[in-house]
């Protein structure tokens, strides 16, 4: 039978113990990917989509920095880190934004969550932002594409 990380011997939820672990220098990086409309393209300017309630990837940039660091709060069992950076990039291919958010510290556990939880709360800021235009929007592959500094390194590409 398999054994789960955060259930102790009663069965009961439990947040894994990283006491004895080794603080390493940590990495993680997710994406979500958010489809716009035509219109919503339309608006873009100096690289940023610009809607009456202002500049749509410096405010979805805020919402997932205040996200990441809030991720304990919002996901039962997370450590609660006090990450070292939070960075976001935003890029258009086509009618797609490509989110990545990528989050680091020196720790005992691992920061992936922080880096899923900020992109998935930047791609949501896009789209309460754009809705306004067409509530036509799609948000898509949220992932991990890489983590360093734990028990086993990930690295995804595309």
């Amino acid at each position: 039978m398999a054994e789960f990380s955060h259930l102790d011997s009663e069965n009961n939820p439990s947040m894994v113990d990283v006491g004895a672990k080794t603080v390493t220098r940590r990495t993680a990086t997710a994406q979500s990917i958010v489809v716009l409309t035509d219109e919503i393209m339309q608006q873009m300017s100096g690289g940023d989509i610009q809607t009456k309630k202002g500049a749509v990837f410096q405010t979805a940039l805020i919402a997932g920095t205040m996200a990441a660091k809030r991720t304990s709060d919002l996901i039962p069992l997370c450590h609660p880190l006090g990450l070292d950076s939070c960075k976001f990039s935003f890029r258009t291919e086509g009618k797609e934004v490509i989110i990545e958010c990528t989050t680091s510290l020196e720790a005992k556990t691992g920061v992936e969550m922080e880096a899923l939880v900020g992109a998935s709360v930047a791609a949501l800021t896009v789209y309460d932002m754009c809705k306004a235009f067409s509530h036509d929007l799609v948000i898509r592959e949220t992932r991990l594409l890489e983590k360093t500094g734990g028990k086993r390194d990930v690295q995804r590409h595309g």
